[in-house]
């Protein structure tokens, strides 16, 4: 095997293990690859894509490599390697200049490595609390407690705090203020008040990619996102149980009760404010954010809109993922340069499948009998959302597909 062969193969496996932390589902990954494979001269890639490693060869019987995924990757990185991606399918990025941005990926630096970690986490706290919960207490609540997870975020980052314990803590420490806020009159539902400061840790996009793998008949690593998400769900249950218990929580702290007391501008301003917190965060680029922001909000949109022509949850959203999908596909065909996946995974945090999973769990625990109507929400609303992504990605592949029809050149090289 040359040394060319050598570098293409470790050019790959690291493309798709990126890829893999910038949150893009295993069958995605395996299409990519193989199609980028024989742009290089290698038709006959084999790649096993899970969500903790990558194995790959360049054809039957030929060495493999195999490569760790090593945690996930904030969105400007995952733009990094959406632009690798970018040119070495249209063939504008040399091979080893490729291998060479990879190898630097996980050095590159936060935008704002402290400042934004705290502030991005204030305004998602807030910004969430004016979209799940509008009123004056839960947006004070997440304005408080939000920069105590950014914290605790930022010492398992640190390695300070071992990353397994991260949610459990994170949840603790937030049911403790909700429910002894509750105790003492200042929040009316604390189990729906305590999710604005923790959702950014929720696992509903690993839940709803394991579902969408499952569909698309990657068993393997569908089957092991969802055990992962469950898991993590479990982990942020113990946090709020153990609170309950240290405080002997009653069963009307239990409720999940939504309460508006703010009117129809709270969703616009809450919109802004996530999409700022997850830019700074993220550590977004300037460019990509107006971006981001249209998505999120073409998004929001169709999930209220449809959840109030039906009122019911799950064809909201459907609604809402489909429309994601189909938006963040069709910007990065038309405007080439913004990355697909960056664009769509901050939809996640208002969908929130993982919000509605962590009350049906966190109930199941403390009072069973309330439990019941919860989990079937939040059965209902990971489908619709897993259904609305397969829908929203196949009706955005046509569309991909006559963009490219129509960029192809005629015969005479004009537009066709």
């Amino acid at each position: 095997m040359s040394t060319s062969d050598d570098r293409t193969r470790q050019l790959l496996v690291y493309l798709a293990a990126a890829l893999i932390a910038g949150g893009a589902s295993s069958h995605e990954v395996e299409a990519t690859i193989r199609a980028i494979g024989s742009r290089l001269g290698h038709p006959g890639v084999q790649l096993h894509a899970q969500p903790v490693g990558v194995t790959l060869s360049l054809g039957f019987g030929s060495p493999s490599t195999y490569e760790s995924v090593e945690g996930p990757l904030r969105l400007d990185q995952s733009a990094a390697v959406a632009d690798i991606q970018e040119g070495l399918l249209t063939g504008t990025m040399h091979a080893d200049d490729a291998l060479i941005r990879l190898r630097g990926l996980r050095a590159q630096p936060h935008r704002f490595p402290i400042g934004g970690m705290y502030l991005g986490a204030l305004c998602v706290g807030i910004g969430l609390a004016l979209i799940l919960q509008p009123s004056w207490s839960a947006v004070a609540f997440g304005a408080l407690t939000a920069p105590f997870v950014a914290m605790l975020m930022r010492l398992a980052a640190r390695g300070l705090l071992p990353a397994a314990l991260l949610p459990c803590l994170a949840a603790f420490g937030v049911s403790l203020a909700a429910f002894w806020a509750h105790r003492h009159g200042y929040v009316t539902s604390p189990l729906r008040t305590l999710l604005p400061p923790v959702a950014v840790l929720l696992p509903g996009a690993t839940i709803v990619t394991g579902l969408s793998e499952l569909v698309n008949g990657a068993a393997v690593s569908g089957s092991a996102r969802l055990a992962s998400g469950a898991t993590q769900l479990a982990m942020f249950a113990v946090g709020i149980i153990g609170a309950a218990a240290l405080l002997g929580v009653g069963g009307d702290a239990l409720q999940n009760t939504r309460v508006d007391d703010l009117g129809w501008w709270s969703p616009a301003v809450g919109l802004v404010l996530v999409t700022a917190g997850i830019c700074l965060q993220e550590s977004v680029p300037r460019a990509l954010a107006p971006w981001i922001f249209a998505v999120l909000a073409v998004t929001m949109t169709a999930q209220l809109v449809v959840q109030a022509w039906t009122d019911a949850a799950w064809p909201g959203a459907f609604a809402g993922a489909a429309v994601a999908s189909v938006t963040a596909w069709s910007v990065a065909v038309l405007r080439r340069g913004v990355p697909r996946m960056v664009l769509f995974l901050p939809s996640f945090w208002l969908l929130v499948p993982g919000s509605v999973g962590l009350v049906s769990v966190a109930q199941l625990g403390l009072e069973p009998a309330l439990s019941a109507p919860t989990a079937t929400l939040a059965a209902g609303v990971i489908l619709a959302i897993a259904l609305g992504l397969v829908v929203g990605t196949t009706l955005a592949r046509a569309v991909r597909a006559v963009a490219l029809r129509l960029r192809r050149p005629t015969p005479t090289g004009e537009s066709a």
